[in-house]
């Protein structure tokens, strides 16, 4: 089911019945990421809706894809738990969109939970370490901020942010939005996703072309992300 007629394209998504789709999906403007088990009919509307190629993988041994991934359409930043074998994708990945990939020097692997980023600016876990902080500049090309979001620290947790728009924590306060619509370049909403959640990312996945909402999305959540990211 599509949203409206827009050319910002919405449709529901589940995962072997789960909504959490963010999770196990990581996308930008080039690809989306999935587990090696995801079936093809999934696929083919990952592919149709957000107009990326789609490649399966894992990331250190694990299909959490959404929580250890992050970056945007310049460059993408892994674990360094990450095995040998799985970052011949990314490298492969690299050559073929050319886009900078790299490993972030942090002692916490959760790298889609550390790094809030689109083409414009990235947001970043307040203790992320220096060495850390330089890399996520220097790979995803972008002005890096530490800062929380509605008082949380995993920044990646609770938004996602598009070239187009964003939507983040419903909590965020006023100074927050306007904040994270100068350092984004992007108008940026509050919203819910799968009935009452607010850490966003666990149920949305999106680039510039559009978006996946987890199936128990409500009417009124899918309606107010497409007013933020459907303009």
């Amino acid at each position: 089911m599509s949203s409206k007629e827009s050319s910002f394209r919405i449709e529901y998504f589940e995962y072997k019945g789960s909504p959490n789709i963010g999770v196990f999906i990581y996308v930008n403007d080039h690809f989306a990421l999935v587990p090696p088990d995801m079936d093809e009919r999934s696929i083919s509307l990952i592919r149709s809706t957000l107009n990326v190629d789609v490649y399966k993988t894992t990331v250190s041994d694990t299909i959490l894809l959404g929580v250890m991934i992050a970056g945007n359409s310049k460059g993408i930043l892994l674990p360094r738990t990450i095995d040998e074998n799985e970052y011949v994708l990314f490298k492969d990945l690299a050559q073929k969109y050319g886009i900078e990939v790299d490993i972030l020097p942090s002692r916490n692997n959760a790298v889609g939970n550390l790094v809030l980023a689109n083409d414009n600016g990235a947001v970043v876990y307040p203790e992320l370490e220096e060495e850390a902080l330089e890399r996520v500049s220097s790979v995803l090309g972008v002005k890096v901020w530490k800062r929380t979001i509605a008082g949380i620290p995993t920044v990646g947790g609770v938004g996602v942010v598009t070239n187009r728009g964003g939507i983040v924590h419903q909590e965020a306060n006023e100074e927050e939005i306007e904040f994270l619509e100068r350092a984004f370049g992007v108008p940026i909403g509050t919203g819910t996703v799968n009935f009452g959640f607010s850490f966003v990312k666990t149920g949305f996945v999106a680039n510039k072309y559009g978006g996946l909402v987890g199936r128990e999305t409500t009417g009124p959540e899918l309606v107010r992300i497409q007013m933020v990211m459907g303009e």
